[in-house]
Formats: C-alpha cells, sequence, structure tokens
C-alpha cells in the first residue's frame, strides 16, 4: 500500500461523539432530528459548532447570508481548500445528513491542530445556511441569490430579514456574501449518499462526479368534465386519460433513452374527483434530473412532443411551466482522482457516481473547482429517522477528507 502524505488519522471516537452530541439538538422521542433552519435547534446548534470550531483553532465569522466561515491558517496567504456542508434539517430527519461534512471538517482541522501542522494554504469549515429548503447560503456564496427577499420567505409566512438577524446575518448586505474565486482554491464536501449505490455494490467510498441538474414542470391538462354514464366513450375529452399517458410516457422516454437520466411524476391532482364525473382537469408535476445539461433538454423535447400527440389523440388541452431549473455541476477531474488515489492508498473500494440530490457544493462548484465524497446510507435511506451511517463509515470519509486536503495542497500553486 502506498504510504500517504502525512500519517495522520481521524480521531474516530472523537468525531462520532460530536455526531451524537449535535444530534442532541433538536432530538425527537424516535432517535430523529427537527432543527429546521432558524429554529431555535437551529441557533443552539449553531453555537455549539461555533464552540467547536474556536476549540480547534480557528477563527469563526459570519457572512451576510448567516453562514458560519471558520478558518484554519495557512503558512502562506493564499486561496484557501474548504470543505462543509449544512446543520439545518428537514423536519423529521436523521443524524448525518449534512451534519457529518460539517464536523468531519472540524475533526480535520483538530487532527492538524494537535498535531501542529499548517498547510500552505487555510482550510476553512463553513455552514451553509438553510440549505433543505431555500439553499440560501451556498446561493449568496455564488452570487445566485434573486434579489426579491420574498422569495426566500419561510413556509409560516417569515420574512428572511429577521430570520437572518437571528443568525448573524444581513439581507440588506447579502451580496457582501459572495466570494471571490481568488479566495477559495477548491470545495470539497463529504456527505452520506443518502441513497443506496454504495450499500448495494458493497463499496466503501464514492467518488462523486457531479451534482445533476434539474428541471420541474407543473402541467396542467385541460379536457371537458361530462356525465360518467352518459357521456359515449368516442365522445369524451377525460383530462385524466391524456394525464396518465403523459405519466407513462414521462417514464418510458426516461427509461428508453440512453444514459442515467431519472424523472418522476410525484404529484396529480384530479378536478373534479368524482367517481360518476368524467374528469375536466388534472394538473401533475414532473421532476427530471440529470448530469447533462445536453440530455436534459434533449428529453425535455421529447416529453413536449409526447404530450403534444397525447392531447390531440384525447381532444385536451395542455400547458407545461417551468417552475425550477438548476444547471448541473460537475466535479474537478483533478478532485475525483485525488480522492480515488486516496481511497485506493487507504485501503478503500470506490466507484464513481453522480449525485442525484442537490448539495452545497453544487452551488460552490460554480465558481470554484469542487468535488465530494460520499459514504453509504443504510438502505438507501435520508430525510428520515432511520437514517444511518455506521462510525465505521463516517471515520472512513473523514479520513478520505483528511488525506484530500493534504495531497491537494500540493497539487495547487501558492
Amino acid at each position: 500500500m502506498t504510504v500517504a502524505l502525512y500519517p495522520l488519522t481521524i480521531n474516530s471516537d472523537r468525531l462520532n461523539r460530536s455526531i451524537l452530541q449535535l444530534a442532541e439538538i433538536g432530538k425527537l422521542p424516535n432517535s430523529g432530528v427537527s432543527r429546521v433552519a432558524f429554529s431555535t435547534e437551529d441557533l443552539l446548534a449553531r453555537q455549539l459548532v461555533q464552540s467547536w470550531m474556536l476549540e480547534a483553532g480557528m477563527t469563526v465569522r459570519i457572512d451576510a447570508a448567516g453562514n458560519i466561515i471558520a478558518r484554519y491558517a495557512g503558512k502562506n496567504r493564499s486561496a484557501a481548500l474548504a470543505t462543509g456542508s449544512h446543520i439545518d434539517t428537514v423536519p423529521v430527519a436523521g443524524r448525518y445528513d449534512g451534519c457529518l461534512g460539517v464536523l468531519a471538517g472540524i475533526e480535520v482541522v483538530r487532527v492538524l491542530n494537535e498535531n501542529h501542522i499548517r498547510l500552505d494554504h487555510p482550510i476553512e469549515v463553513i455552514v451553509f445556511t438553510d440549505e433543505e429548503r431555500s439553499v440560501l447560503g451556498c446561493k449568496a456564496m455564488a452570487g445566485e441569490v434573486k434579489e426579491d427577499p420574498s422569495y426566500y420567505g419561510r413556509l409560516d409566512g417569515t420574512a428572511i430579514q429577521p430570520c437572518l438577524e437571528k443568525i448573524g446575518g444581513d439581507w440588506s448586505k447579502i451580496a457582501t456574501a459572495r466570494r471571490d474565486p481568488s479566495e477559495m482554491a477548491a470545495f470539497v464536501e463529504l456527505h452520506v449518499e443518502q441513497g443506496g449505490v454504495l450499500e448495494h455494490l458493497d463499496l466503501q467510498i464514492g467518488v462523486v462526479t457531479g451534482v445533476v441538474g434539474q428541471y420541474r414542470f407543473a402541467v396542467k391538462v385541460v379536457g371537458c368534465p361530462n356525465h360518467a354514464g352518459t357521456t359515449p366513450m368516442k365522445m369524451r375529452k377525460d383530462a385524466l386519460v391524456a394525464a396518465a399517458q403523459m405519466v407513462l410516457a414521462v417514464n418510458r422516454i426516461a427509461l428508453e433513452n440512453p444514459g442515467e437520466q431519472v424523472a418522476t411524476v410525484g404529484y396529480l391532482s384530479v378536478v373534479p374527483n368524482s367517481t360518476n364525473t368524467v374528469p375536466g382537469e388534472v394538473d401533475f408535476r414532473i421532476d427530471l434530473r440529470d448530469l447533462s445539461q445536453e440530455n436534459l433538454e434533449f428529453l425535455v423535447s421529447e416529453i413536449k412532443q409526447e404530450f403534444e400527440a397525447i392531447a390531440n389523440a384525447t381532444g385536451t388541452d395542455f400547458t407545461l411551466r417551468e417552475t425550477l431549473h438548476v444547471m448541473p455541476t460537475l466535479s474537478a477531474p483533478h478532485i475525483m482522482e485525488t480522492i480515488a488515489q486516496v481511497s485506493q492508498e487507504l485501503g478503500l473500494s470506490y466507484t464513481h457516481l453522480p449525485s442525484r440530490a442537490g448539495h452545497d457544493a453544487q452551488e460552490i462548484g460554480r465558481f470554484t473547482d469542487m468535488g465530494m465524497i460520499f459514504v453509504p446510507s443504510r438502505n438507501g435511506i435520508s430525510h428520515s429517522e432511520e437514517e444511518y451511517t455506521s462510525p465505521e463509515q463516517c471515520t472512513q470519509g473523514a479520513n478520505v477528507l483528511l488525506q484530500t486536503f493534504l495531497k491537494l495542497d500540493q497539487l495547487y500553486f501558492v
């Protein structure tokens, strides 16, 4: 086995103890976690994490977007090697989504600090604001925030301005959170897979090839509501029959075309939704994801063409309204190569795979080199109290992160 750059290793007990301690904030009866952004629990978690950052020898600041940015100084004044993720959760969550990436970053710095090691580059560990709902923090850092603050209002009607004030941010200065590419040499995020590929293949590390782009569409199909008993079959304009064919078309297009795209219709509403009435109107939603923007555009054109043919055949009308478009972000080839090399040196099995869930790294990768490391999720479960990644797997991912930083420090010119 090739000897790593430094004979350093993560303190597994300390890392996993940190994960358990953080999970106590917002702990649910079934050992899940509820720590929605800007909640009391979120504020308490942010305070705890900042205390750990300071104890690890980092300086800490909060930008206008509320991002917590901890910095471990390097030997030279140069762009930082950055890592991190988020500690906010969905309303009912597990312990690992986002949190592992933040706590592993802190643990990397702890190891360097207690061994009196300074890299050429500074290290930044970042806690991004509100990843689960608005991805405001990473978008602000990438300069992608929408100017209208109402876009980021909370589901309960609370405006974003007082939310940011609670965590030390300032909406009126949100533009100052944008980072210049010269400030950050690379960003590497460790994350649980949130899927079942690694476990299915019985592999330990995922080298992420990129974060997929997404399209979401709202589709409205309009037919003619009428009596179910008195309207002959050939005289109907059944919106649900048309919509059902469209849903199947979305699935077929994703299956039959080459590539690794996924397409889902997970929402459908029928009007008047009555047993003895021919449906007059149907609304449904499409979620389309792939790592290739070119392929996404091709699939959208195929869907539109199929829908037009179905509408003509069923005597219905339809509208297709785009509700979300996120461009894909590819991982930097040299970072992928480094993660793979480190995995080999540590004797860890690995594979390359895309991330089909969004992450902070997707936005950060728009202005600097980006890479991601995945570790397995038991049964592929995430956003659930049943989410679980073993202590050993968390430690393996953190060790890959540590050694990746040591190698990247030598790859980038100071």
